[in-house]
């Protein structure tokens, strides 16, 4: 598997495994029958998908440090899988936090925070109209139910390996290039296909081919994949995307999510991508859960037009606690305070670092792997890349060797994203955490091709 034998990734497993349980007596015996009261023993069902024996029970979480409850310190690379990609609890979020919990949590009207919120949205992202979400998924569903309303389409497009939450329409994949549902779906009785188009992504034509009927209400998309193995856009693709998608009345969504590790405006900024409807989710209040969605002047002005010539009632967007004065404080303070040029210049920097440490061991070993970078994002990948599309993508994962990796990582005091191979660097993340994540790379490695 991935140029390393069976054997060895199983005896890894195993002794690594091992390893772990030693360390971890008190969060053992904690979570040795699951956690009472919780459904399968955790309180999120994929909370029992990490590769370690058991999850690790956190006792503190600071900067870009975890400490369990026995006391084991981890460099966190994993950071809440980006929710935490500006360090665990940044200090201007935190004395947001605690101001606004003296004057209440939640009351369904804005606070003077949203005053400051709305223009340091037009400056960061560049639309110039917004809304407040609680998660990604939220603002995602809601964008589309826009998106619909203002094309009088009902089809969206997506990419075969793509990830937007639990969106349903996109609970989609490509299979001998045929579009079916995703496996696994739970209580899922609908043919999800029969309002989704799949193409893959990088593949001009075929998105050419899929747009062409003009009954696509909207493209959703990430500018680059990033929930299996990252793959990169092409030179030219994402010109070719915006120009099909105009030429077919087709809008288009950009879900910056997790890419907002480019850079302070995320690759849309970086990159003048130009979409009509845009989502972030995860980060965009340090930690506290908040999602915002935006859209063009045109889509804005077609959708009031919607609205006068609709029949009043709901419109199925919106939840009770969205909008909150909690997701204002820590929201403002993150856009204003934490977002900034220079800790994105700090993040870039050792990310570079990280990139060309774990590019060196691969190369050391001979391992046909690579390593691919968005920014503060880096993923190595047990396999030969460039990748070019999900199909790819998915073909890359080495699930057993990436299970062996990741615990062997953590018994070297360095954690890592669960499900891909995903690190992320922070801005209270020192040159000294990159070094030991890349000895205990180099590390473990060895064990496995010695």
């Amino acid at each position: 598997m991935a140029g390393i034998g069976q054997e060895r990734i199983k005896g890894l497993r195993e002794s690594e495994a091992e390893v772990f349980r030693r360390a971890r007596p008190k969060t053992a015996a904690s979570l040795g029958n699951g956690i009472a009261g919780f459904l399968d023993g955790v309180p999120m069902h994929w909370m029992k998908d990490w590769p370690t024996p058991f999850p690790i029970l956190v006792g503190q979480a600071r900067g870009a440090t975890i400490t369990d409850i026995d006391g084991n310190r981890l460099d966190d690379f994993c950071l809440g899988d980006t929710g935490s990609m500006f360090g665990h609890s940044p200090p201007p979020v935190a004395r947001a936090i605690r101001r606004q919990a003296g004057r209440g949590l939640t009351y369904m009207l804005p606070s003077e925070d949203a005053l400051a919120i709305g223009p340091l949205l037009q400056e960061k992202f560049g639309l110039p109209f917004w809304q407040i979400a609680t998660t990604a998924t939220d603002a995602n569903r809601f964008a589309l139910r826009i998106a619909r309303a203002v094309t009088g389409r009902e089809k969206i497009l997506v990419f075969n390996g793509c990830y937007h939450g639990s969106v349903d329409e996109t609970m989609v994949r490509l299979s001998n290039g045929k579009p079916i549902n995703r496996q696994g779906l739970a209580g899922e009785f609908r043919d999800l296909t029969r309002t989704a188009k799949i193409v893959e992504f990088n593949d001009i034509p075929a998105l050419e081919a899929a747009l062409a009927d003009r009954d696509v209400a909207c493209v959703i998309t990430e500018p680059v994949l990033t929930n299996s193995c990252m793959v990169l856009p092409d030179p030219g693709f994402h010109d070719a995307l915006r120009r099909l998608t105009r030429a077919t009345g087709t809008l288009l969504l950009i879900d910056e999510t997790h890419t907002i590790s480019t850079g302070p405006g995320g690759y849309t900024r970086a990159f003048g991508l130009g979409p009509d409807l845009f989502v972030l989710g995860k980060p965009v209040a340090g930690g506290v859960p908040a999602s915002i969605w935006g859209m063009s002047e045109d889509i804005a002005s077609r959708y009031a037009d919607y609205r006068r010539t609709h029949e009043p009632g709901y419109s199925g967007m919106g939840t009770t606690l969205s909008g909150n004065p909690l997701q204002f404080a820590a929201m403002r303070a993150t856009l204003d305070e934490v977002m900034t040029a220079e800790n994105y210049a700090h993040m870039e920097h050792l990310a570079r670092r990280l990139d060309a440490g774990l590019t060196a061991v691969i190369d050391r070993y001979r391992l046909p792997w690579h390593v691919a970078r968005l920014g503060a994002r880096v993923e190595f990948i047990c396999a030969p890349g460039p990748l070019k599309n999900g199909g790819e993508a998915e073909a890359a994962h080495a699930p057993e060797l990436e299970a062996a990796l990741h615990v062997a990582l953590v018994n070297r005091g360095v954690l890592i994203a669960p499900f891909h191979n995903m690190m992320l660097v922070s801005p209270a993340t020192r040159p000294a955490q990159v070094n030991r994540l890349i000895s205990a790379f180099g590390d473990v490695v060895k064990r496995l091709t010695d």
